[in-house]
């Protein structure tokens, strides 16, 4: 059996993150204690009482879905004797989910991972001013006519790229503001079903990113990392990896770069994984590989006691 773990990105937050795992475990309140810690917040508060307004907050969005993610891994480990390693040929996870992976696979301690992620956050936000950029999902047409789009609304001095490829007809773009704007307006005339402005304050994983890149080139250099005890499929390769050097590097690049989620996806698949886990908040992912790759992948999405119990019994059989 091929097995891949992967991890969420921005989008499946939610208030009350974290509290049943909490409640029934105390190797979960020890992950959200430590996370506490490093970023001197009480971030595990925030996670289950809310607002949400604050939470959906990149700088806290991106470090609590981390250590929701990691939650359940220790409690998979601490609780029911199941060190990943030992059932994973490959971790992968969607954008800030590519550090969850490297943190479940050894590469940063937890945390080193929650101080990037708040790093990452804040630099990703302060990057662009607000009202200067946008993102826009587009869908109902394949990566290449999202990427003929993007080039009919950007030009030199208005950005437009494909940003998110996270499924067939399931594209995100990024840029200006007018460039997104545009791309709303026109993308039935590239085939598009819909073409829908997403609520988020900046262009993520655009060009226009490159200051958060250079932040994060800064922040990753002082930090400790270990060779990955499973193979990490990249965002920016849509292949494994299994250096930790070049594993921080792609982290560099993921930032600017186009998060290549479909094409991870079919690489799973080529390399024969039949089986994924979606470890931590939220369906997004799971969701997606189950309608892109029926009777092929089997994903099932583990963020509550019953979803860490009933995986723990299928992968001990």
């Amino acid at each position: 059996m091929t097995r891949a773990f992967v991890f969420p990105g921005q989008g499946s937050q939610f208030v009350g993150m974290g509290k049943e795992l909490a409640d029934n475990f105390n190797s979960a309140k020890e992950v959200f204690q430590e996370v506490n810690d490093a970023l001197s917040q009480d971030l595990f508060k925030l996670m289950v009482e809310g607002p949400e307004s604050e939470l959906t907050l990149t700088s806290n969005t991106q470090p609590a879905l981390m250590a929701h993610s990691m939650a359940v891994v220790r409690v998979l480990e601490k609780e029911f004797g199941i060190q990943l390693k030992d059932y994973a040929d490959f971790v992968a996870g969607h954008s800030l989910g590519e550090y969850s992976a490297a943190c479940a696979a050894g590469v940063f301690s937890l945390t080193d991972t929650a101080k990037l992620l708040r790093t990452r956050g804040d630099a990703m936000q302060k990057a662009v001013p607000v009202g200067v950029g946008g993102m826009a999902a587009v869908i109902g047409v394949s990566y290449q006519d999202v990427v003929a789009l993007a080039e009919a609304c950007g030009d030199e001095n208005s950005i437009c790229v494909a940003a998110n490829d996270n499924a067939d007809g399931q594209v995100v773009l990024s840029g200006h503001l007018a460039a997104i704007e545009k791309a709303v307006e026109i993308a039935g005339e590239f085939g598009a079903k819909r073409c829908i402005k997403l609520p988020v304050s900046a262009p993520f994983h655009s060009p226009l990113m490159q200051p958060a890149a250079e932040v994060m080139a800064k922040a990753l250099k002082d930090v400790k990392t270990n060779k990955p005890s499973i193979p990490l499929i990249s965002n920016v390769l849509a292949y494994a990896v299994n250096d930790d050097k070049e594993i921080v590097q792609h982290l560099i690049e993921q930032v600017t770069g186009s998060v290549r989620w479909r094409e991870t996806v079919d690489y799973m698949a080529e390399q024969g994984v039949s089986e994924v886990a979606e470890l931590g908040a939220g369906k997004v992912l799971s969701g997606i590989i189950n309608r892109s790759k029926k009777g092929i992948i089997t994903a099932v999405s583990v963020g509550s006691v019953a979803d860490i119990e009933e995986l723990a019994n299928n992968l001990k059989k």
